[in-house]
């Protein structure tokens, strides 16, 4: 007798899905069933990812969106609900590190793009997404946090605010989505081997760091119907197989 897998039939949507922690998370949900919308400003290394689900045996609709460009994420819920009608999951990882700089010395345009791309842009992404995921039989939500959020993190400046915002937002909303069957939990991915580490800590060597697979069962863990969690905070790294 064939088991189903946890993940078979669910429509996942997956911000920031080219590349590093998103693509690996996106590929273990396909492995798992899922069928995914992907993310990304880069077509061509969707389209790679693209090739790595078809060859799971599931499949993925590419989807072009910077996420600075606001008035694209209802045009992307329209899309979504005419097409499929509901939202399984919901992965908020797209993100940028921004400038790492003295709380004074941040350029203005800096901080206002990270704000934007790491809490702004999510906050419209959940305002357009929301009807969608309640329109499921039970919906999960991962928002990206970092062990910046707690600090204190020096020269961190945006993103460090940004993450804290992030972790804020998704316990009011995880609190106000109680009665609804949709499940809505943060996640630090911790030190993980990505251009993003790499840029916060050139000196650092990556071989001592996890992969992006290597966490990715968390972001699968979270997806499933069993999920015991709401509006906590999830650390990736519990989740690594030994």
């Amino acid at each position: 007798m064939l088991v189903e897998k946890p993940l078979f039939g669910k429509i996942i949507l997956l911000t920031g899905a080219s590349r590093g922690i998103g693509r690996a998370a996106a590929i273990a949900c396909a492995k798992e069933g899922a069928e995914l919308i992907i993310t990304g400003r880069t077509v061509g290394a969707l389209e790679e990812v693209d090739d790595e689900i078809r060859k799971l045996g599931s499949k993925s609709t590419i989807v072009e969106l910077d996420s600075k460009d606001l008035p694209a994420i209802p045009r992307l819920a329209k899309a979504i609900h005419d097409k499929w009608g509901r939202l399984d999951g919901f992965v908020a990882n797209a993100g940028q590190l921004g400038q790492m700089s003295p709380m004074p010395h941040i350029e203005p345009d800096a901080w206002d793009e990270t704000i934007l791309v790491n809490l702004t842009s999510v906050w419209h992404q959940i305002r357009n997404f929301d009807l969608l995921l309640r329109a499921a039989p039970s919906a999960r939500v991962v928002l990206m946090s970092s062990a910046a959020a707690l600090g204190p993190r020096a020269y961190w400046g945006a993103y460090a605010v940004s993450k804290a915002g992030i972790e804020a937002m998704g316990r009011a909303w995880a609190a106000e989505s109680e009665k609804t069957k949709i499940k809505i939990n943060m996640i630090d991915p911790g030190g993980t081997r990505t251009g993003m580490r790499a840029a916060a800590f050139p000196g650092e060597d990556p071989l001592t760091l996890p992969t992006p697979e290597d966490i990715s069962p968390a972001f699968v863990a979270l997806m499933r119907d069993d999920c015991p969690h709401n509006g906590e905070l999830i650390k990736a790294r519990d989740y690594i197989s030994t």
